[in-house]
């Protein structure tokens, strides 16, 4: 009689350890069923005011369109711009800006990238103004609250003037650019507060007809999870004017709102 209670314990101990089990991986496997993927698409639309200094004072509305995609060692990042530029007594113009950024990463601090960046316009100084560049580039530091990167290669730059609009104090050369150069860029990501964050992107161009420095450095002020106020300054320099009596920079303050999606 007693090994009939010793085999029925047995049993009932079985089952219940087995029932344990079942539920464990049940719940394990339901916990796994509701994690959230995140999406490799991120984005944002900007909507903002400008005010041009230096060689022109002039002011704009611009329009910007940003996406970014990123999957395993892969991140491509693609921006579109355009600018309604108005003029006392001029007539109104209007310039596309764009460029494309793919990056594939090599290991935990650097990776390979292949940039474009363009200008189109029919009533500002070039008609097109492109610039390729490829290279190594280094993740200098990355966490939660900083990032810093630096990338240098060569390239190549393409300017076709527009002779019909341009003005005296556009710093623009009346020939035709097709030449190779030397591009350096560093950028910059600081997370002050949690709904403070500070960016600066310096990028150096390089080429025999001009060197070019151009410093974009804003202040971005997280109102909702989605929507942020924008404070930014761009600033190009260049180490060649067609004329003397031209600025050697030209600056533009920018205050936008940002919509994330």
């Amino acid at each position: 009689m007693s090994k009939i209670w010793l085999l029925s314990a047995s049993l009932l101990l079985s089952g219940i350890a087995y029932a344990e089990d079942t539920t464990t991986s049940t719940t394990d496997s339901q916990q796994n069923d509701n994690v959230d993927i995140p999406s490799p698409w991120e984005g944002q639309v900007e909507l903002g005011y400008q005010a041009h200094s230096g060689n022109t004072n002039t002011e704009a509305l611009n329009t910007l369109v940003q996406g970014t995609y990123t999957k395993g060692r892969h991140r491509t990042t693609g921006e579109w711009k355009v600018y309604k530029l108005v003029r006392e007594y001029y007539k109104d113009k209007r310039k596309s800006n764009y460029s494309l950024q793919s990056d594939y990463k090599l290991g935990p601090k650097s990776y390979l990238y292949s940039s474009f960046s363009g200008t189109d316009s029919n009533y500002t100084a070039y008609f097109k103004d492109y610039t390729f560049s490829a290279g190594p580039g280094f993740q200098l530091t990355h966490t939660d609250d900083v990032t810093v990167e630096f990338e240098l290669g060569p390239g190549y730059r393409y300017q076709r003037p527009n002779l019909d609009e341009i003005d005296s104090n556009d710093v623009v050369f009346d020939e035709t650019i097709k030449e190779p150069i030397i591009r350096a860029n560093l950028r910059n990501e600081w997370a002050i507060f949690k709904n403070l964050n500070v960016y600066a992107d310096l990028t150096v161009v390089t080429g025999q007809t001009n060197t070019t420095f151009t410093s974009d450095v804003g202040i971005t002020n997280n109102i909702t999870d989605n929507i942020a106020l924008k404070l930014s300054h761009n600033l190009q320099y260049y180490n060649k004017v067609p004329d003397s009596s031209l600025k050697k920079h030209d600056g533009i303050f920018t205050v936008s709102v940002l919509v994330s999606f």
